[in-house]
C-alpha cells in the first residue's frame, strides 16, 4: 500500500472555518468527480486540535491518500484531469508555499 501525505497551511486572509468550508464543499467534490479518483482506497483529513501542552502545529490540515500502488498514485496526479480542474483550485485555499508532501509505504505497527 501506497499513502501520500500532505501538509499545508491555509491561503492568507481565509479563516479556518472557510478553509474547512471549501476544502469540505468546493474542492472535494471537484476532486472526486474524476474518474481516475476511484484510484483512491482511502482519504483522511486531519485538523489540528488545542493541545497546550505540545507546540503549535505547523500545518491547518493534513490529509492522507492510500493507493494500492505507486502507479496507481501516478495515474491520480499526473491526469489531465487532475491537472486541469483539480489542482488549479488549490491555490483558492492553500498557501501553496506552506505544501509539504511525503510518498511513503504504509507499514501498520498497531492495529
Amino acid at each position: 500500500m501506497i499513502k501520500i501525505i500532505l501538509g499545508f497551511k491555509r491561503r492568507q486572509g481565509m479563516s479556518l472555518q472557510e478553509f474547512k468550508d471549501y476544502r469540505r464543499d468546493v474542492h472535494a467534490p471537484l476532486l472526486f468527480a474524476i474518474p481516475e479518483a476511484k484510484k483512491i482506497r482511502r482519504f483522511v483529513v486531519s485538523y489540528p486540535v488545542s493541545a497546550p501542552r505540545f507546540p503549535e502545529p505547523s500545518y491547518d490540515a493534513v490529509v492522507e491518500a492510500w493507493f494500492d500502488s505507486l502507479e496507481d498514485m501516478n495515474d491520480l496526479y499526473f491526469c489531465e484531469n487532475f491537472r486541469t480542474k483539480v489542482d488549479p483550485d488549490h491555490a483558492n485555499f492553500i498557501d501553496l508555499a506552506s505544501v509539504g508532501r511525503v510518498i511513503s509505504e504504509e507499514i501498520v505497527v498497531i492495529e
